[in-house]
Parts: structure tokens; sequence; C-alpha cells
């Protein structure tokens, strides 16, 4: 069933006491289930450690005097990327450091190995499974504040409009003096905050979201479903609307990415994210949706913009918005061994662009920062990275596949434990979808999308649903519409 993140507000949820060991219970089922292995070979454990308690011998420059700072979730351990802003006369200055993981894992060694086996970390409610071991992931290769780590740092400028004019890229030793989080950065920045790390981000992130729409990119803007665990050991389930500081931050990596992809073609060897444009019939679908729900989407506007001016409190929109999830599908790699391919975008993005700011967390990452560093020195891309390149699409397609899978039966057994002791009770609801057995509906005061029978109703409806399952272990959640 699709499971679209949307919610008419805010909402939070608390599983029942009773239901948290059925629901600890599920979720280790469902890693075994999907193959999640928790545990690393002890060659590569090994070889991890070692890694760790080297000093990474690295040609470059030592910019541990610049103050750069990472902004990321508060209990976040594996940082990735770490920033540094400025002025440059009326345009800007990035520099991206970005974790240097290569420097940790030796191409063809067990860490390898084991790396390409896992694809990437997978996150369930009650633990995280990482790429790599935390002695390298959460320690010495995290740029942690206060810690000299290496990283390739990507050193962007761009013009007054946050036009990208020059990229470079090189290997250097950072310190990364302060972790800020996505809710500070936010308050600080609504109460007046004067600090120009803050100014900027917001400054830069937000003329690169119009250069994004000038492209014609269509980002869907919809809240994401979390499920939390708290310190009393209990879960709730809400809905989090995603906050203006991940937007800033998210375009900082996106023109990182959409850099990389630009020394990747010009070289001809690399690995871009691409997904194709909707399809027409995917498009017309769309805007006959769009107008039995009462929301025409005019002939002259791009859909990106249509769906960014869709209102996620209404709930017509609400429905409409589910639908658009059908027209970001078909997202994969492509690899780039010597020749171009005929397409390269990135329909969401509108343009070429490319995995390469977390490399902790995302293997196909690694390759694209060794094929990048050597395309700026005009140097030949070594052979362990070249011969990967084909083989990467399909690793990341597989771990891709097993972590959406794993997030969302998490989520489905959540759905179920928060209302296992609900049943019977009856809830208003919008229909956001109509399937084959029956309507999709999104509780209004619930962060929960199930499955209803009974009478069925057109999209963006008003309804009153009875809860009439609420299986953790099946992870199912059924209604009937009176």
């Amino acid at each position: 069933m699709p499971h679209p993140r949307i919610v008419l507000r805010p909402t939070e949820a608390e599983a029942p006491h009773s239901a948290l060991q059925p629901l600890l219970e599920r979720f280790a089922a469902i890693r075994a289930e999907h193959q999640v292995a928790d545990d690393y070979p002890e060659d590569a454990l090994a070889e991890a450690q070692r890694a760790a308690e080297r000093a990474p011998g690295l040609p470059g420059e030592d910019l541990t005097d610049l103050p750069f700072w990472t902004l990321d979730p508060p209990d976040s351990m594996d940082l990735d990327q770490a920033m540094h802003l400025e002025r440059t006369g009326q345009g800007y200055r990035v520099r991206y450091a970005v974790a240097d993981v290569p420097a940790f894992v030796a191409a063809g060694g067990a860490l390898d190995r084991a790396t390409r086996e896992r694809g990437q970390t997978i996150y369930s409610p009650d633990e995280k499974v990482p790429l790599h071991p935390p002695v390298l992931s959460e320690a010495a290769a995290s740029l942690l504040p206060g810690s000299v780590r290496p990283a390739y740092v990507w050193d962007l400028r761009l013009d007054r409009d946050g036009v990208l004019t020059d990229t470079q890229l090189r290997r250097a030793m950072v310190r990364s003096v302060e972790r800020q989080d996505y809710a500070a950065v936010e308050a600080a920045v609504a109460g007046g905050s004067a600090d120009e790390r803050f100014v900027l981000l917001r400054e830069i992130g937000t003329k690169r979201a119009e250069q994004e729409r000038v492209r014609g990119g269509a980002s869907l803007p919809v809240p994401e479903q979390e499920v939390n665990r708290h310190a009393d050991g209990g879960f709730t389930l809400e809905f989090r609307p995603p906050r203006a500081s991940e937007d800033w931050n998210a375009q900082i990596s996106l023109l990182t990415g959409m850099a990389a992809a630009q020394l990747m073609i010009g070289a001809k060897v690399g690995i871009l994210r691409t997904m194709p444009a909707p399809a027409p019939s995917a498009l017309a679908r769309f805007r006959r949706q769009a107008a039995a729900l009462g929301a025409p989407w005019p002939d002259d506007l791009p859909y990106g913009e249509f769906i960014r001016s869709l209102d996620r409190t209404s709930a017509r929109s609400l429905a409409l918005i589910h639908e658009a999830t059908g027209l970001f599908r078909g997202a994969g790699y492509t690899p780039l061994t010597g020749s171009l391919p005929a397409e390269l975008g990135h329909a969401a993005v509108a343009a070429p662009y490319a995995h390469v700011t977390a490399p902790l967390r995302r293997l196909v990452d690694r390759f694209g920062l060794v094929a990048c560093e050597h395309h700026v020195r005009n140097a030949e891309v070594p052979s362990w990275v070249v011969d990967a390149l084909p083989t990467l699409p399909e690793a990341m397609a597989v771990s891709g596949r097993r972590a959406s899978a794993v997030e969302r039966a998490c989520a489905d057994a959540t759905e179920a434990a928060v209302l296992s002791d609900r049943v019977g009770e009856s809830f208003a609801a919008v229909v956001v979808d109509v399937a084959e057995k029956g309507m999709i509906v999104q509780l209004v005061d619930a962060p929960i999308l199930g499955l209803a029978g009974g009478e069925r109703r057109g999209l963006g409806a008003s309804v009153q649903v009875r809860l009439e399952r609420a299986d953790i272990a099946a992870g199912i959640v059924g209604f009937h519409a009176g």
C-alpha cells in the first residue's frame, strides 16, 4: 500500500506501555526478515579499528584554522559534512567539508567488501545498523566538534544570485568548532540573530531554492513521519514538518552534488543520481486529479511550481499531494565509464546531480568523491573506482529497497501499537487514495494512514472510520467507513 509522508497538521501519538515489548520484538523481527546484519565480520572490524588508531597521512592542506561547523539532528554522531560560509564581494564562498572515508577504507580490503554488501546505514526506531563500524562512523572519521579530521573540502564560488561560478576540491585536514541542530538554528534566525553563519545559511539556501525554481526543479514539500524513542522507553509516532533550516542545508548539499555531477560529466567518469521526467500519461492523470479535487493545474505553470503551491493544511491538497508522489519515481544511479548516456538529469533537481556528501552513511559517495578529486587535479581516476562504478547501481538499489522496507514496516508496526488499545473507536479521516480493496485514509488527529473498507467516498472527502484491527506483529491497521 502506498504510504505518503503527509498529514493535515503536525500531531503526535504514543504507543501504550503494554505494546512496547511486542513492538520491540517486531522491530527485531523486521530486521531479521530483511537480513539486516548488525554484526560486522571480524576481519572488517579489526581493519576498521586499525584504521581508526592510525593518523591518516594525507596530502593537501591544513585548513584547521577555518571555523567549520556542522548542522545535524541533535543526537547524530555520524557527521558527514561541515561548512564554512562567507561573503566575497557581492557573491558567496561555500566551503563544504565531507568526511574523508577513503582515508580509512582500503580498496579491496575486508572493510571495503563489507560496506559494499551493506550499501547504506539502515535505520529503525530502536537502533541503527551503520554502513561503517561506529569506531569510524561515530568517531575517527566523523566530523565531530573539536577534533581534527581528514576531509574532502569543496570550495564553491557563487555570484550574487547564488549561481555556481567555480568549483574546486581538495583533501585537507579540518576542525569543526561547533555542532548545531536544525531547531536551534531556526530559532536563532527567527529571533533576529546576527550570527553571520546562520544569516549566510539562510541567504544562500534561499537563493539556491530560487535557482531551483528557475530551473524547474520540483521538490515535494511534505512532512516526515517519524518514530521516536524516548528516555522512558516509550515510542511516539509523529509527523514533523520540514524546517526551513533543513531546506537551507539541503540546498548546500544539492549545490555540492550538482557541482560534482558537472565534474563527472566533463571527464566522462563517475556515477550520477538520475531520475526520469514524469511520463506524459502520469502528468495527464495528475492534471485530471487536480481538476477533480477543485485545484486545477494551469497549463502554463510548471508542475514543480504547482506542487510547491499546494496548501498542506487543506484536505483536498492533502489528497493531491498524495497523488503527486507518483510523479517522483524511477530514481537510480547511472555510471559513467568513458562515455555519456543520452539521459543524465534528475527530474526533481532539474539538473545533473551526484551523491557525494554522505560517505559515512551511503556507499556510492565514497567512489564519487575520489573520482571528483582526481578530475579537479586532471589525474587518472584509480582503477578500483572505475572498476566498481558499474556495480554500484545494483548495490545501491538492493540496499535502498532493504532500507525502505525496514523503515516502512517499522512505521506500520508503530501505527498498530499506537492504536492497539483503541479497537472499536471512531476517527475523523480524509480520503487520500482509492485502492482496489478500499479507500486509503489519513486520520486527522493522528499521524496514521490505513486502508478502510465500507462505503467509498471520493478523493479529499472527509469521513468517519471505525478501527477494526491493530495488529502489531503483522503491522496492519484496518478501518471501516460507515
